[in-house]
């Protein structure tokens, strides 16, 4: 019953068209009237709880971090300096867009800043030279995702705040997955490719290369001093997020001058506004999660339950298929701060690593960002490059066939995850 009563109050209002967080906090007022047990002051002090956390300070770095590195200039001369080094192999701005997601992922944590940026700047590129438009949106949105993955990664400090779990675990716990992704992108864009017959750019010269590096160097050294500091315990996550926003300032400021005291100002208010609509949400899942506990639904599903959870890898499965299913109509935000504190404890009634669950939660998390009707990725692109959706979406088929197919990979071999964690501890 009480299982039941969630789940229609929570997919009710939000069929209705009410916001996530108002969803989350009515789905709390019922749960509290089911149980007798209303408390409006308990409520408010529940939302104010949600963020008031040190550790869950790391998003609201992470967000400025990523606008100061995409109006500061850090961001281009990424995409500069790999377009020098693989812009002239044939379907080359591909591989730049694949080569610069990498890296720009391994500094601002979010995907949707790290698509915007590589859709404003390469899909008119890749227009001039007559690369498909499908095909080329298609890429830089499968290629956005990676930031979600690798560390720092705002996913994984809000997953790792909700459910309790190692941040810098689940933040190693990425590194190899996000290579993975890389790989396969670049194996089907090689294809593509081919098969399309894409132009070849020019090449540049070593001089020319030599410059691009010398241009970006500090915008390199941020995920160095970013990893590095996490993996040398100079620093925590939180910090780690205040360090990326203080240099990614005195970079755009001071290195580049790319930014002056209006363009702060801009930044700042874009990102308060970004701040103020998550750390509400995460207000809301907040209260939700104390009415989830009280209610007992985590043990009410795991009776329900029972025979999967003496099957780690077949819980597994079923658990991708529903957050696959669930990512088709919720962004990733929302999907965690909803459903990680009911499924987190399940996977451990399983006896399934909690970090490597939590990695594999955001992944397929992730992956609805690419799924239409929601989409966030694929919104971003299509607006980005005012483009209709449906090439969009046939275009970044063949890329999430491949993530479909690693995902099954990370399902049946969980050392992909978890090798890392013991290499480093």
């Amino acid at each position: 019953m009480t299982i039941a009563l969630f789940l229609t109050v929570l997919f009710a209002t939000m069929t209705v068209g009410v916001p996530i967080a108002f969803a989350l906090m009515l789905t709390a007022l019922a749960l509290m009237v089911q149980l007798d047990f209303f408390d409006a002051q308990l409520l408010a002090q529940n939302v104010q709880a949600g963020f008031d956390s040190f550790p869950l300070l790391a998003v609201p770095f992470f967000i400025l971090a990523g606008e100061l590195m995409n109006a500061g200039g850090l961001s281009r001369r990424i995409i500069d300096l790999a377009r020098s080094m693989v812009g002239h192999i044939p379907g080359g701005l591909g591989y730049v867009a694949i080569a610069a997601s990498l890296m720009l992922a391994s500094m601002s944590g979010s995907a949707i800043a790290d698509t915007a940026a590589l859709a404003t700047l390469l899909l008119p590129m890749m227009r001039r030279q007559n690369y498909p438009d499908g095909s080329s949106a298609g890429l830089i949105a499968s290629g956005g995702i990676i930031a979600p993955i690798v560390p720092p990664s705002m996913p994984m400090v809000i997953y790792g705040v909700t459910t309790n779990t190692s941040i810098s675990k689940l933040f190693l716990a990425g590194i190899v997955p996000g290579i993975m992704m890389a790989v396969g992108l670049v194996l089907v864009w090689r294809g593509i490719a081919r098969r399309k017959a894409l132009p070849v750019a020019d090449k540049t010269s070593w001089v020319q290369r030599r410059e691009a590096l010398g241009s970006s160097a500090w915008a390199l050294m941020m995920p160095v001093i970013i990893i590095g500091g996490l993996r040398m315990g100079f620093f925590t996550p939180t910090e780690a997020a205040v360090v990326a926003a203080v240099y990614a300032l005195l970079v755009a400021v001071f290195v580049y001058r790319e930014l002056d005291l209006s363009g702060v100002f801009k930044v700042l208010v874009d990102a308060s506004r970004t701040t103020g609509v998550v750390m509400f949400l995460c207000g809301a899942a907040t209260a939700a999660s104390y009415m989830i506990t009280l209610a007992d639904l985590p043990n009410q599903l795991a009776h329900s339950m029972g025979p999967l959870l003496q099957n780690p890898m077949l819980f597994m499965a079923v658990v991708c298929a529903f957050l696959l299913a669930v990512g088709m109509v919720m962004d990733l935000t929302p999907t965690i701060l909803i459903l990680a504190p009911v499924l987190a404890p399940l996977a451990l009634k399983a006896n399934i690593d909690p970090v490597y669950f939590g990695f594999v939660f955001i992944f397929v998390g992730c992956l609805g960002l690419l799924t239409p009707p929601v989409g966030t990725v694929l919104n971003v692109v299509a607006g980005v490059g005012g483009l209709r959706m449906e090439p969009v979406i046939r275009g970044v088929m063949p890329f999430l066939l491949v993530y479909f197919a690693m995902l099954v990979l990370l399902i049946l071999f969980p050392a992909i995850v978890l090798w890392p964690l013991k290499l480093m501890f």
